[in-house]
């Protein structure tokens, strides 16, 4: 997989936070794996540079190099995780040769807080399916710790960045300022993610979870009027959360209303976010968006 002994990241689930932590590294001479589900997918990957399987390789781990450093952002399903579920005992086979293991978790673990902090002390309470299914999986991935494996747990707020963000729905016409009474979010900028990520590689400390969001938790509706403004557009009318349209699943992130404490990743980590808020993250995005 690595003949020239790079450093090596497998990313297993090669999504949009993989993508940038990998394009740091890669620049830094890191060897890039990572998974795809079809073979267009790979063919893809590998044509930047990526050595790329189509999941799920039945050799993926029994080939590693020495020191890998593993990513998984794969989210699990009513089966559970899709990683642990086919290569549980092959990672334990294996834990000599991992260096890190990331598990890209979310802050729906902590559930609805009626708009209380948390921090990773917390008790795990999640009021969605999608944040149960999580709690099962972190738990699982740290009982492997127990054995030497070397895992690390990212609990990601709202992620933005590049490419994914309230921009384009404005510019569209589709975006909504849905209120509803004391309703907060956090967000982060995905190269603050990747920052984390990097620091959590060079600073391993099996076991332990992390909070990943930045400084200011606030109303969504505030987030797209400044967008709104940033773009010179008007902003869109305010919606009563009851008679807003929207998917079922964003409909489910209104039910969990908390605000979560970074302290963790700045005092362990040394942390300095990039984009402490949403006012300095979308305002990069789109002197970016500007520069092309």
């Amino acid at each position: 997989m690595n003949d020239l002994q790079a450093p090596v990241l497998l990313s297993i689930g090669f999504g949009y936070c993989a993508r940038v932590l990998a394009a740091r590294l890669k620049g830094d001479g890191w060897h890039i794996a990572a998974t795809a589900r079809e073979d267009e997918k790979a063919a893809t990957l590998r044509a930047d540079g990526i050595d790329a399987h189509v999941w799920p390789p039945d050799d993926l781990f029994t080939a590693l190099p020495e020191r890998t450093h593993l990513l998984i952002s794969a989210p699990p399903d009513k089966t559970g995780d899709p990683v642990l579920g086919r290569y549980r005992q092959a990672l334990l086979d294996q834990r000599e040769k991992i260096a890190w293991v990331g598990y890209l978790s979310t802050t729906a673990v902590y559930g609805d807080r009626q708009g209380g902090w948390v921090d990773e002390t917390s008790a795990l309470n999640p009021a969605s399916e999608r944040g149960k299914r999580r709690v099962v999986a972190e738990q699982e991935w740290l009982a492997l710790a127990e054995h030497g494996l070397p895992i690390h747990t990212f609990r990601l707020a709202g992620i933005y960045g590049p490419g994914r963000g309230p921009f384009e729905k404005i510019r569209r016409g589709t975006a909504q300022r849905i209120v509803k009474k004391e309703q907060v979010f956090g967000r982060t900028h995905v190269e603050d993610i990747a920052s984390v990520l990097q620091a959590s590689i060079a600073q391993p400390e099996p076991g332990t979870a992390y909070n990943v969001t930045d400084d200011l938790t606030c109303p969504p509706q505030e987030v797209i009027g400044h967008a709104a403004d940033l773009l010179g557009l008007p902003r869109p009318p305010l919606v009563p959360f009851e008679e807003a349209e929207m998917s079922a699943m964003a409909r489910s992130f209104y039910g969990e209303n908390k605000r979560v404490s970074n302290d963790r990743i700045k005092q362990r980590l040394g942390i300095r976010l990039a984009y402490p808020t949403y006012r300095e993250g979308l305002r990069a995005i789109l002197e970016a968006e500007q520069a092309i």
